[in-house]
């Protein structure tokens, strides 16, 4: 069995990859409190895989990840193939999932894949801080609600 001390983190590569690259820009500076032990380190695909080989690799990523981060953009929505499987694979594992919207919301918009709409989700803005606490606390939450069966999207108050 893998040991899951990674986080999970989803985009839309062709539109919001420089959002991901950022988060891995936080994590590396001193000069920012946030950490994030990457699951996308592990095992890497490549654009020419097969559609199989590549979700086999995301497959051992989610082995090894106990947080499933989605960055939500303009176009995430209409993603199909791979972020849609994501989602439904994060779902599925019962993995804490942090929606980070790109625009700023809070809270849960029109923005959101629909393979999301009605399941177990913290919703906070792109932001390091909220980002962060989202990070620290929504594992516990998540486990509480689940126990409750709780379904649906949350959001931090400022």
């Amino acid at each position: 069995m893998a040991y899951r001390n990674k986080v999970y983190v989803a985009f839309d590569g062709d539109n919001d990859i420089k959002y991901y690259y950022l988060m891995k820009a936080w994590n590396k500076n001193p000069n920012f409190d946030f950490e994030i032990s990457d699951a996308h380190d592990l095992h890497s695909s490549r654009d020419t895989s097969t559609e199989e080989s590549i979700k086999r690799s995301l497959r051992q990523r989610f082995a090894n990840s106990k947080l499933f981060i989605l960055l939500i953009g303009e176009h995430t929505k209409y993603l199909t193939k791979f972020v849609k499987w994501e989602i439904e694979t994060a779902i599925r594992l019962e993995l804490p999932i942090i929606a980070v919207n790109l625009n700023g919301s809070e809270k849960e918009d029109n923005l959101v894949p629909s393979s999301l709409k009605g399941e177990l989700a913290v919703f906070v803005p792109y932001k390091e801080r909220a980002i962060k606490h989202a990070m620290e606390n929504w594992p516990t939450f998540d486990k509480k609600y689940r126990k409750a069966g709780k379904t649906g999207a949350y959001y931090y108050e400022n």
